[in-house]
This record gives C-alpha cells, sequence and structure tokens, in this order.
C-alpha cells in the first residue's frame, strides 16, 4: 500500500493525472504498477488501476489476475471495479474513500447514481440499435469449439 500511496503522490507532482497510484502484488512480489495517465495520454480509462492491473497482466502472460491482490490510494471508481471484477483479483486494498476523492474534485457518484437507472433515464442517451446483426457475432462465439471462456 505505501508504494500506491508513494505513486500518488509522485502523480500529483509529475502532472501526468489526478492524485492515484495502484500496485498488483503476486507471492508478496509487485507484478504491475501505475498511476493516472488521464492528463498524459488524453485518455479517460488511464487509471491508475487500469495501468498497474494491464502491467500486471502483461507480466504475468494472463488475462486474470487469481491469487493477486490490488492495492490502490483510492476506494476504486465504478470503471475500474468493473475491471477488478473482470481480472478477479482474490483481495482489493485501498487507502482513501471514494468520499475523500469527491471533497478534492472526484465525485463518482452520479456514475453510481445513473447505473441504478433504466436506460431511457439516464443523462447520457442509450438507445439499442440492430440488435439481430449483432447477435451473428453471439451466436458465432457461443459455437465456436476453442473458445477461452472467461
Amino acid at each position: 500500500m505505501r508504494r500506491a500511496i508513494e505513486l500518488s503522490l509522485q502523480n500529483v507532482h509529475s502532472g501526468n493525472g489526478g492524485p492515484f497510484g495502484a500496485v498488483v502484488v503476486k507471492d508478496g512480489e509487485i507484478v504491475g504498477e501505475g498511476t493516472n495517465q488521464v492528463l498524459a495520454s488524453n485518455d479517460p480509462s488511464a487509471h491508475a488501476e487500469v495501468i498497474a492491473i494491464r502491467a500486471a497482466c502483461q507480466k504475468l502472460n494472463t488475462f486474470q489476475l487469481a491469487g493477486c491482490e490490488v492495492y490502490t490510494s483510492c476506494e476504486p471508481c465504478p470503471m475500474c471495479m468493473g475491471l477488478i471484477y473482470w481480472a478477479r483479483p482474490k483481495d482489493v486494498y485501498y487507502a482513501n474513500t471514494a468520499a475523500d476523492a469527491a471533497k478534492i474534485g472526484f465525485d463518482d457518484a452520479v456514475i453510481y447514481h445513473e447505473l441504478t437507472l433504466p436506460n431511457s433515464q439516464r443523462s447520457i442517451r442509450m438507445q439499442q440499435v440492430l440488435r439481430q446483426e449483432a447477435l451473428a457475432a453471439f451466436e458465432a462465439w457461443e459455437n465456436k469449439p476453442d473458445k477461452v471462456p472467461y
């Protein structure tokens, strides 16, 4: 956790993004680390957890982080929580809370609220189109004999 916090503080001074750092640990060794790179990369998905998990997956040559722990300087946002669930680490540890982040301008409350609403009531229009055409890819996946489930 101290490394994640150290990375978050370094990132404040780097100007690369917000004050967030994360590390992924397996068997006591850091296998991935990251800082928020949103400003440096012009990528709204370049959160510290995303960068750290990508690095860990590359190093471990896997898309799932079984047996790993994620240490993050702040409670993960909804996007990062989704990623964490897909990556399947065994534990997540965080330092600052979502409320702490909101106090300095990183408020995810609107996203959490939006996710509870039906698509028709969300502030960003969500409209389904071409479902029948898109189902072809799902059917192909379902019938693919050598697929790797995840």
